[in-house]
């Protein structure tokens, strides 16, 4: 087994690490808590081709191999989580049209979301609907001589939303179909379409940067060609099989948590002295320190495994599932740790280690719970889907 990046994957590394270190690191604590979008980090990674990482090279993208994926989101995680959230929703998106859209569809809309000249994200969350996606309400019904789409219903939790364009939406064209994923499709919406509202930008916890909002969505006539790969029926697989590149987008980031953590926790261990002498020479200090260490390093080799997996081209949702489990908890852990060596000033918001803590646990909720997940991993080690070896 070797676990060496490659030449191309330590240069990718590198140039984003520089990045993060001069265009994000700086700013991310004043703007993230001013609320401030990050303008002119978005388009420095328009200009570094960020945007076209899951884009086809014949469609003008990186395409790049999913462990320099995963480098992507934990290096910009290291300096801001929600920033990867923008690249992360709109590069699920552009997933998931590269694998199951027209010809039509690919030629229309990857050359510009590649650039960052459009970009996108992914409805699939509803007010009474998220782990359980079968029971979303909102419908597409046929209409016209040209069997145009009529939309109705609300998402919930979008990122990206009043920047999507097109916004791909999961919607049931069959809502009596049993089983309901039967019945479901996906449409690609654009900006500006009558009746479709962006209505609130929701509060949150941490994860601040992008918007993550509510979308409503009122008879919108949406174009039969807008149809994910024209096929009804199709939209719950096209989702989830995207979803799995998600997982392991979450995982990184998560990874990118924890070495934050475990950066600002070594600095303050060497800067802050107590009694005497800097606190990383007392021991209760120095296991803590260690812990972070080792549930760093063991979350990052468990992503990167299952981003290997997947660039063997084979199926890893239970590699990814399992990755994202570990990765999540793993940096929720770290943040904790963190802010215990930093002591009161851990829970100062002029340190860094505060945002990490309110940052980490998302991961745990996002493309899936992890209560949810661990119910899948198993299912597939019970059907001999997977084996763990």
């Amino acid at each position: 087994m070797d676990f060496r990046l490659t030449d191309e994957q330590r240069l990718f590394r590198e140039t984003l690490r520089d990045f993060v270190d001069t265009e994000i690191v700086p700013v991310a604590r004043e703007w993230e808590q001013s609320g401030r979008y990050p303008t002119e980090i978005v388009e420095k990674m328009k200009q570094l081709g960020l945007f076209g990482l899951a884009v086809p090279e014949s469609h003008g993208g990186l395409s790049a191999d999913t462990v320099s994926f995963a480098l992507a989101f934990e290096e910009i995680s290291r300096g801001w989580m929600g920033v990867a959230g923008i690249l992360g929703s709109h590069s699920v998106s552009c997933f998931m049209l590269a694998r199951h859209g027209t010809e039509e569809q690919k030629r229309r809309y990857l050359p510009e979301l590649a650039t960052g000249a459009r970009r996108t994200g992914i409805a699939l969350t509803e007010p009474g609907a998220g782990t359980d996606l079968q029971g979303i309400r909102t419908t597409a019904r046929r209409d016209g001589p040209d069997g145009d789409y009529i939309v109705n219903g609300t998402k919930m939790w979008i990122t990206n939303a009043r920047y999507a364009d097109p916004l791909p939406v999961l919607v049931k064209t069959d809502p009596s179909a049993d089983p309901a994923h039967k019945g479901m499709s996906i449409l690609l919406v654009e900006a500006g379409s009558p009746g479709f509202e962006v209505t609130a930008d929701i509060g949150k916890l941490g994860y601040k940067g992008p918007e993550s909002c509510e979308v409503v969505l009122t008879d919108v006539r949406v174009p039969a060609s807008q149809l994910l790969g024209g096929v009804e029926g199709r939209g719950l697989q096209q989702a989830l099989s995207s979803l799995e590149t998600g997982r392991i987008n979450i995982a990184a980031r998560s990874v990118g948590i924890a070495q934050r953590a475990y950066d600002e926790a070594l600095g303050y261990a060497r800067a802050r002295t107590a009694f005497g002498r800097p606190i990383g020479e007392f021991q209760a200090v120095e296991q803590r320190l260690a812990q972070i260490a080792v549930r760093l390093q063991a979350a990052r080799l468990m992503t990167y495994w299952a981003a290997s997996r997947m660039d063997d081209g084979v199926r890893m949702d239970t590699e990814s599932g399992m990755a994202k489990i570990f990765a999540s908890e793993q940096a929720l852990e770290c943040a904790i740790d963190s802010m215990r060596i930093h002591g009161g000033y851990g829970y100062s918001t002029e340190f860094e280690v505060e945002r990490l803590y309110r940052d980490a646990p998302l991961m745990s909720i996002g493309e899936g719970t992890n209560d949810v997940l661990r119910g899948v991993v198993a299912k597939a080690l019970l059907a001999g889907k997977a084996t763990i070896r």
